[in-house]
């Protein structure tokens, strides 16, 4: 589908789906915000500045982008108070609703993410965006990570790969831990996303050897027999995985086991590498993410998509399957 153009601020929209809400008691405050023009962590800072508390006392469920409308909750200390959070004036934010509950956000407290966008094409290709949307949802999206992790121009994962081959205990020492973690987030993210444009081809079926990922938990098991396995994998009820190496992940077998260390190996690094770091330990991911609820329907000058995907797994990654010049701009933060 081409002839989309950039997205903005007025059509790209994000709405985080918790994994729960307030309960209406409990010591810490909550509040879903609407934001435009910023990072969740520029935002985090500046509502710290302005009610008076660390900033790595707010807390939060996932990371959006600054290129967007985003909502989502945060979490803030008892010493906070609700009226306070109400009457944020912080340009480009508006707080929608507050609320108190028991626990600090943390994150990964999110089920997903519903996305809409609005793109500016030819509307003789609304048949075509839907018709593609509706096979994604059944075979599954690549689930690459989206340049927003990687930050403008790679920077994140520059910086990342400096600290895994310097100092640890320096970088633990003079870095803020969101930032520290999201920096070498940045390499993890870069070695899976290898190891699946290898396997992207069929990234929909396990082979032997494989680290399968069981959808409704996360658990992750050694393919022995493949023929045995296809037909959950054709049910979407487990996928392929790929690595975010290190200490405690799962290691695969055979080919793709090869495969994976020779990703590490171009990368310069090994999943012993990040065992300093207690914020990464390691995981697999599924090569492919599940999105649901398809929408396309015209509007003025173009076309809306619609549609929800699991916590992780970006919106670029399903444009990039609609559009020959995905509309996506770069950006620092997306989860």
């Amino acid at each position: 589908m081409p002839g989309a153009y950039s997205l903005g601020v007025d059509t790209f929209t994000v709405d985080e789906l918790p994994a729960y809400v307030p309960s209406g008691s409990g010591e810490h405050g909550y509040a879903r915000i609407e934001k435009r023009g910023l990072s969740t962590m520029h935002l985090v800072d500046r509502m710290a500045a302005e009610l008076g508390c660390p900033a790595r006392e707010i807390g939060y469920a996932g990371l959006k982008d600054r290129h967007a409308t985003t909502r989502q909750w945060f979490s803030f200390p008892s010493t906070v108070d609700l009226d306070a959070i109400e009457r944020l004036a912080i340009e480009g934010v508006d707080v929608l609703e507050v609320g108190r509950h028991g626990n600090k956000l943390k994150l990964g407290h999110l089920r997903g993410n519903r996305f809409t966008v609005d793109v500016v094409c030819d509307v003789d290709l609304i048949d075509d965006a839907r018709t593609n949307l509706e096979d994604l949802a059944v075979r599954g999206v690549p689930n690459y990570f989206g340049p927003q992790r990687f930050g403008s121009g790679g920077r994140n994962l520059e910086k990342g790969l400096r600290i895994l081959l310097g100092n640890p205990a320096r970088a633990r020492r003079r870095m803020r831990k969101p930032l520290l973690r999201l920096l070498l987030s940045s390499v993890q993210s870069e070695a899976f996303n290898r190891v699946l444009a290898a396997r992207v081809d069929d990234c929909d079926e396990v082979r032997a050897g494989d680290v399968a990922y069981l959808h409704a938990n996360g658990a992750c098991f050694l393919v022995e027999d493949a023929l045995r396995e296809r037909v959950r994998c054709s049910r979407f009820e487990i996928s392929p995985s790929g690595p975010l190496p290190g200490p405690k992940c799962l290691e695969a077998a055979g080919a793709q086991r090869d495969l994976e260390a020779s990703v590490l190996a171009e990368l310069g690094i090994e999943p012993a590498a990040f065992r300093p770091f207690a914020s990464n330990p390691g995981e697999r991911r599924p090569l492919r993410a599940r999105l649901t609820e398809p929408l396309a329907e015209p509007v003025a000058g173009g076309v809306r998509l619609g549609f929800t995907l699991n916590r992780g797994s970006f919106a670029t990654t399903v444009l990039a399957e609609l559009f020959d010049d995905p509309p996506w701009v770069e950006d620092d933060e997306e989860d």
